[in-house]
């Protein structure tokens, strides 16, 4: 077993224990913590699979954005109410079927598609990163820095509000 092999097997392990993990996790903010790893374990088997661009993708918006909004949410939550988010578990029977019902269409539609293993466009011989990259650095470049800067600023806000400390009033 080559060192490939062993990571692609590591991160897979690691994203089905995450997984499997959440559906019986009753706390929020655990649930949030193992959906995180579950994100980064999908993000290394992404860049095992060469497609870089989808396991930055993935750390940045998933997880490094919205799931810190998420969890900056249950931190204000649980101050608000003063007693951690607890998620009753009552459905069971109904959920498992609905998922195994999506997990079969999903597996029939899948078999279904024909792929294609070239990655590099026929007619312009530039493949798609290329061009995703060029245009988030040219004509994007704007948008996503503001972006990127409003996250900033709810992300200190949320730390300032979901902070301990009180200040006296005069």
């Amino acid at each position: 077993m080559n060192m490939t092999t062993f990571l692609f097997y590591f991160f897979e392990v690691v994203a089905a224990a995450s997984s499997i993990a959440l559906i019986f996790i009753r706390n929020v903010f655990y649930g949030a913590l193992l959906l995180i790893s579950c994100l980064l374990a999908l993000a290394g088997i992404y860049v095992l699979a060469f497609a870089e661009f989808i396991a930055v993708t993935q750390i940045m918006v998933y997880a490094g954005g919205i799931l810190v909004v998420i969890i900056f949410g249950i931190m204000l939550t649980t101050k608000i109410s003063g007693k951690p988010l607890v998620v009753e578990h009552t459905y069971l029977f109904s959920g498992a079927l609905a998922g195994l019902s999506l997990l079969g269409l999903f597996i029939f539609y899948i078999s279904k598609e024909p792929f294609d293993t070239n990655p590099i466009s026929s007619s312009t011989g530039i493949n798609s990163l290329n061009t995703i990259g060029i245009g988030l650095m040219t004509d994007f470049a704007l948008p996503f820095e503001v972006a990127a800067i409003l996250l900033l600023v709810a992300l200190i806000g949320a730390a300032i509000i979901a902070s301990s400390t009180k200040t006296k009033k005069m």
